[in-house]
């Protein structure tokens, strides 16, 4: 017998974050970050697949305010569970719940080690939009690389210095339509910002670094941090601002960041760059990043 229904409370939102969690090991994430997420969203939809009273699925869908005109959406069954429909009736229902808000296209996101999840994508007539080919560095194995940032230029925490965040926020409008794949996104109003981007659960000040030139921010790299990732850090933004690139900011500010997670015992580091970003995969590499797994992103017709 299998249900689709949407998750009732807690026990059944932790339900739907357990199949996430044991198909994503290396992006797990306890609920409370979950929450902060969902109330940074403009909706969402959390579903729960039921076989035989077992929680077999999880279908996840959400609309950005960053994206308001793009419905993502992800779909996982436990392999034990696969081949019984569940998948199918997870796109059904989400699909349902994206015509409801005049939604017809729907993207979706799959792992790039994972060939049948993209199979199952791709025969509902799902075709690839863009990838994210995932990074790690090994902090166990690598020395902390010399902070160099150029004459003028000091790195600081948001900690330290609270009052740059109206630059930090500058910087993100100036530098986030450079980045390949968010080239369409929009940058919140900044007090929305604030509360979505720089204030949510896994987000720190002493873990957020500002390069400083004359007292204003040109560049900033962040961290996003979670309890059940205790010995993996990721990385979250990174940019500068136009008139400061190619002087060695985002290698002073990656390398900083660096030196912050071993010193405090963290064992990775990990991050996506859409494939597209050659300047910070070529600056990740030579920092000692390796390939790990990343993410591919299709666009399809809802059902």
């Amino acid at each position: 017998m299998l249900v689709i229904r949407e998750c009732a409370d807690e026990r059944e939102e932790q339900l739907s974050l357990d199949v996430y969690n044991e198909a994503w090991p290396h992006e797990a994430v306890e609920l409370d970050i979950v929450h902060s997420y969902k109330a940074s969203l403009l909706d969402h939809a959390d579903l729960l697949a039921h076989v035989d009273g077992e929680a077999a699925g999880s279908g996840f869908a959400a609309l950005h305010p960053a994206r308001p005109d793009l419905v993502t959406t992800m779909v996982i069954v436990r392999a034990e569970h696969r081949r019984r429909g569940a998948g199918t009736a997870l796109y059904q229902a989400l699909s349902a719940w994206a015509r409801e808000r005049g939604f017809e296209t729907l993207e979706t996101v799959v792992a790039d080690d994972d060939p049948e999840g993209r199979a199952f994508a791709e025969r509902r007539g799902f075709e690839e939009s863009r990838r994210e080919p995932g990074l790690a560095l090994d902090l166990t194995a690598t020395e902390p690389p010399p902070i160099e940032p150029p004459e003028g230029v000091e790195i600081v925490t948001w900690a330290e210095w609270p009052a740059l965040i109206r630059g930090i926020y500058e910087v993100a409008v100036e530098a986030l339509p450079d980045i390949p794949g968010g080239e369409e996104e929009i940058v919140e109003p900044f007090e929305d910002w604030l509360a979505h981007e720089m204030q949510g659960l896994g987000d720190r000040p002493d873990a957020t670094f500002v390069a400083v030139a004359d007292g204003e921010a040109v560049g900033y790299a962040k961290f996003s941090l979670g309890n059940l990732q205790r010995r993996t850090v990721f990385h979250d933004l990174t940019g500068v601002k136009r008139a400061w690139r190619g002087r060695g900011i985002a290698r002073a500010l990656k390398s900083t960041q660096i030196c912050w997670a071993k010193e405090r015992g963290y064992e990775q580091l990990r991050t996506r760059n859409d494939d597209r970003n050659e300047p910070m995969r070529r600056l990740n590499t030579s920092l000692g990043y390796r390939p790990a797994v990343g993410r591919i992103y299709l666009l399809g017709p809802a059902a």
